[in-house]
């Protein structure tokens, strides 16, 4: 399939693609020093798996909630406006958590209220800054800007994870929450400095009508896409929640919690490898995405029993390559089949299955964790992994 092919850095020949990835690129490693740190944080205060689930649950309830009609009103208005608000809301509510950790204030209640207060604000901030990609580059780069985004989003995580991982003990857990907080200025920086003239300006949505009802009823018609979000979505809810699952996985079957840092950032480096294999594509295929979703299942399995940390480490790379090649594939894809003026819609449905979703699998897979097994609580996504690769072949021909 060669000629389905290209650069796989096509869209950086555009100085706002440029621009934007590079931003993204610092202000990401920033996030990850802060997820890796929370979840370091909640298990020390508890050492319990469910409440790092019940955290992940108030973080993304409301994508779950709000997603869908945040990504309508990103379709409606300045989406770069948009998401100059919210990366300051994030920078301060990263600040506000790194301040309340270093006095000794905090507590498992604040955590979970800060969790949702960012949950509140990324609502509003993903389909925004997502659809803003869609207006760096010309229709024909789409799906390679798409799983560029996908690279640096998850391909930061090698950064941010592994520094989290080297600084946690030094520094503290509020520190780091402090460097997430600074890391934003470079979003902003990013967005501001983004040349208006070279943009390719969305086609904007007017007002009224019943635009979430229309973004269902375009992809319930829509076969191909209707069979890819129903595997996202299977596959988002119990095969992702590695923040809940690997802090205790670490600790209890390898003997130490900071582990599931270092396994976290050579996740990372799968991910890169994931989002950029996609990135070469022209068109991206369903059979792209059910290999993507195939390998994500079988290495979940696989890191779930290994034996060593070092074993832990080969298999998190094909996990990180199955998972950024499956999301990157859902975003493409997403785009391929959109109308110009769904494009934020859709995006916004992405989010909301694979970050949506987390509120009923995070919770699910701590009690897994702590009643059952640490080991079954990463296991059981992969299996229900493979079934859903299995089920959208067979539906698919």
């Amino acid at each position: 399939m060669s000629e389905n092919r290209g650069n796989t850095f096509r869209s950086l020949k555009h100085f706002n693609a440029r621009l934007f990835f590079f931003s993204l690129l610092v202000s990401n490693i920033g996030s990850w020093l802060q997820l890796t740190a929370s979840s370091l944080l909640l298990y020390r205060l508890t050492g319990s798996a469910a409440d790092l689930g019940y955290n992940v649950a108030f973080q993304f309830l409301p994508m779950l909630f709000f997603g869908t009609w945040c990504g309508s009103l990103a379709d409606r208005h300045n989406r770069r406006r948009i998401a100059i608000i919210t990366q300051s809301a994030l920078a301060g509510q990263a600040f506000l958590l790194g301040v309340l950790d270093l006095t000794g204030a905090i507590n498992v209640p604040i955590v979970f209220s800060l969790s949702l207060m960012l949950g509140i604000i990324g609502a509003f901030d993903n389909p925004a800054r997502r659809g803003l990609v869609t207006e760096l580059v010309p229709p024909v780069d789409l799906p390679n800007a798409m799983s560029l985004n996908t690279a640096v989003m998850t391909g930061s995580r090698v950064f941010g994870a592994a520094i989290a991982t080297l600084l946690v003990v030094p520094l503290g857990t509020g520190w780091l929450f402090i460097l997430n907080g600074v890391s934003y200025s470079a979003m902003i920086y990013g967005l501001t400095g983004l040349r208006k003239s070279e943009m390719f300006p969305a086609m904007q949505r007017p007002a009224g009508g019943s635009p979430v009802r229309d973004v269902f009823k375009y992809v319930a018609g829509n076969r191909r896409l209707l069979t890819m979000f129903s595997a996202y979505l299977v596959v988002s809810t119990f095969a992702f929640n590695y923040g809940v699952a690997l802090p205790k996985l670490a600790d209890v079957r390898w003997g130490d919690a900071r582990a599931f840092g270092w396994i976290m950032a050579t996740t990372g480096i799968g991910n890169l490898a994931g989002a950029l294999l996609t990135a070469r594509l022209q068109v991206v295929t369903m059979k792209w995405f059910v290999s993507a979703i195939t390998l994500l299942g079988a290495s979940g399995i696989g890191l779930a029993f290994a034996p060593n940390v070092y074993m832990a480490y080969l298999w998190s790379l094909p996990l990180g390559l199955g998972g950024a090649a499956m999301i990157a594939s859902g975003n493409a894809i997403s785009q391929q089949e959109s109308p110009p003026d769904m494009r934020g819609r859709l995006l916004a449905l992405t989010a909301v299955a694979f970050l949506g979703s987390t509120p009923i699998g995070g919770p699910i897979t701590g009690l897994i964790a702590d009643n059952i097994s640490p080991e079954w609580s990463l296991a059981y996504g992969g299996v229900i992994t493979l079934i859903s690769a299995a089920i959208v072949l067979i539906a698919w021909r």
